[in-house]
């Protein structure tokens, strides 16, 4: 199967990629990515010189390239990962996150409708099993309470430009598989985690500032409830659903492991205690968790998202493997390695 995926050197793109070319001989992939700031190609070291691995420098705005690609490779799937993801700058620069998240999906939607089908819902010979699989999140549906879980049948209700765009791209799926019959899927999960996400987020950022002993800040009180997924389960997830899910439906891909904002920078704080603790001599501090500073609530914040992902366990035989405190030991150990990297490169 020859898979284009888009936005292939970001957080989940890069993992999933590692993880699919160790799984599958018998795919080719081409790898779309523009590489703004959230794309590196340090985070395709492994698998960038593989022979069912070719990386293409683009915009997924571009038509012309992605036609492009979509005939010289033969592309037959699509898994798209390719968005502006980080909400703070949604709330800075909305405009951006209209033009990737919206114009970009369609975009590749309409390169996808004119090479495989022929005419609404008649493909190409060659393409009937083509398939679009578009990866979302649990954001588009808004915020919960303290009770309740988000499933497909819940309501969207985005309350921030980012998750706004990535509700109208989730449409735009939605209306091409009803539209014109386009083999389409979307997956939403919740927050993800571990090697090779971007310093913005929530994790990178507590490791980060920790270990360059600098305030570690929580927005509001830090209450604020999050699911956490570990991102191989996700891309475990991804995999099952590419290629088993049914087509023109949606599956929800949750972690299990509920827990606020504070708890987390608090877990983490701990496992660096011991991992690389402080210095006995420091007079500053005994321990990181004394660097946590609470900072201004960001606008329109989510209290609790929490997924109901029975959908994909009984349909793909999916669960998640990796407990919270598996997947955070990992995820440290990796910013830590990468930390001694760069002090060594300095030196």
């Amino acid at each position: 199967m020859n898979i284009l995926v888009t936005g292939g050197a970001g957080f989940i793109g890069s993992n999933f990629i590692t993880y699919l070319l160790r799984r599958r001989k018998d795919v080719q992939i081409v790898n779309l990515d523009k590489l703004t700031y959230a794309g590196n190609l340090e985070n395709l070291q492994e698998v960038y010189d593989h022979p069912n691995h070719t990386f293409v420098q683009g915009d997924i705005c571009d038509q012309t390239l992605v036609d492009t690609l979509f005939k010289n490779h033969r592309i037959n799937g699509v898994i798209h990962f390719a968005a502006e993801s980080h909400v703070d700058q949604s709330i800075k620069q909305p405009t951006v996150f209209i033009q990737t998240n919206i114009l970009g999906t369609l975009t590749v939607l309409e390169s996808a409708r004119k090479h495989w089908l022929n005419k609404n819902g008649s493909y190409k010979e060659g393409y009937q099993d083509a398939r679009f699989h578009h990866i979302s999140t649990d954001e588009v549906f808004g915020t919960l309470g303290d009770e309740g879980y988000f499933t497909e049948m819940t309501s969207y209700a985005p309350n921030s430009p980012y998750s706004a765009s990535k509700a109208s791209s989730d449409m735009l799926v939605r209306s091409y598989f009803h539209t014109y019959g386009l083999n389409v899927i979307t997956t939403n999960c919740s927050n993800n985690y571990g090697p090779r996400q971007h310093n913005e987020k929530l994790i990178p950022t507590i490791i980060r500032n920790a270990l360059a002993l600098e305030p570690i800040p929580i927005y509001g009180n830090g209450k604020n409830i999050r699911d956490w997924l570990f991102v191989t389960d996700h891309c475990r997830a991804i995999e099952k659903v590419f290629f088993e899910g049914k087509f023109g439906e949606t599956y929800l891909i949750g972690g299990h492991y509920e827990k606020s904002n504070i708890n987390v920078a608090e877990i983490i704080c701990k496992i660096l205690d011991k991992l690389k603790p402080l210095a006995k001599n420091n007079k500053e501090i005994k321990s990181y968790r004394e660097l946590i500073q609470y900072v201004n609530d960001r606008p329109g914040h989510d209290y609790r998202y929490a997924i109901d992902d029975t959908k994909i366990r009984n349909e793909c035989n999916w669960k998640n493997k990796y407990s919270f405190e598996e997947g955070i030991n990992e995820t440290i150990r990796y910013y830590l390695n990468k930390q001694i990297k760069v002090i060594t490169n300095e030196k």
